[in-house]
């Protein structure tokens, strides 16, 4: 079977410890996988290496089924692979337009073009489309997106994100510090995400969550993933002993 991305047997170490330690993960089209794991399980880790911002120490990275080196984080997007940070990677003196083409501004053509002015308008339709895509509601595309709501930032980030991958776009704890209203907002565009035929990575620490949303949970344990369960078939008792090694004792 050819996944949308896949790592085989990634290994990573700081000096004398072991983050990594032959991990495997895969993540198919059109479907939400959870990542979860005890805190220094290796999540982050592994999403770091998978988005481009560190180079594991062994193993191997494919996608489509063919292996890629992502030496940066431009060669993963180049590769149709984006990351919403818990972060969210937003500027706040620049409104929503000027967010989601940062770093990829459109220019004017010709002349003008030529001399770095921008086409905003064109941006702004992109942004809009991006938007009505996903059914995001934004307050104002010309306010300070630190003028606006944590939701309204989540919707930002995962719109831009969403309108630039490809192939799989990690979400790294996008409901932590959101209310409930918000935190139902942003699960659905995840599954807007998801029905677009995006490859979903959803890590998060609420298991309620994780079972609501995910197709797939897989499981990791001292840098290692130990189990990887369809959603359907499994349970908060069973993902926490996952987690905590508790299913290995009784299995003892």
């Amino acid at each position: 079977m050819s996944y949308a991305l896949e790592a085989r047997e990634i290994l990573r170490h700081y000096g004398h410890v072991e983050a990594l330690r032959g991990c495997n993960f895969t993540v198919k089209a059109g479907e939400v996988t959870a990542l979860i794991g005890d805190n220094g399980a290796g999540k982050s880790t592994l999403v770091r290496i998978l988005s481009g911002t560190e180079q594991p120490n062994g193993g191997e990275i494919l996608v489509e089924g063919k292996p890629v080196v992502f030496d940066s984080p431009a060669a993963a997007r180049d590769a149709g692979i984006e990351t919403v940070f818990q972060d969210l990677a937003l500027c706040p003196h620049l409104n929503a337009v000027q967010n989601m083409y940062l770093g990829r501004e459109v220019p004017r053509k010709g002349f003008m073009g030529k001399l770095g002015f921008m086409d905003y308008d064109a941006m702004r339709v992109g942004s809009e489309n991006a938007f009505r895509d996903l059914g995001a509601t934004v307050r104002s595309l010309s306010a300070n997106v630190g003028s606006m709501s944590g939701g309204q930032r989540q919707s930002i980030a995962v719109a831009r994100s969403a309108a630039w991958a490809s192939k799989v776009l990690f979400f790294d704890e996008p409901t932590a510090a959101l209310g409930v209203v918000q935190k139902k907002n942003v699960l659905d565009l995840v599954r807007r995400v998801r029905d677009k035929g995006i490859g979903v990575v959803f890590i998060s620490h609420s298991m309620p969550e994780v079972l609501d949303i995910a197709d797939r949970v897989q499981v990791m344990r001292r840098g290692r993933t130990i189990a990887d369960y369809k959603a359907s078939e499994t349970n908060l008792e069973e993902l926490v002993g996952a987690m905590t090694g508790r299913l290995d004792e009784v299995s003892n």
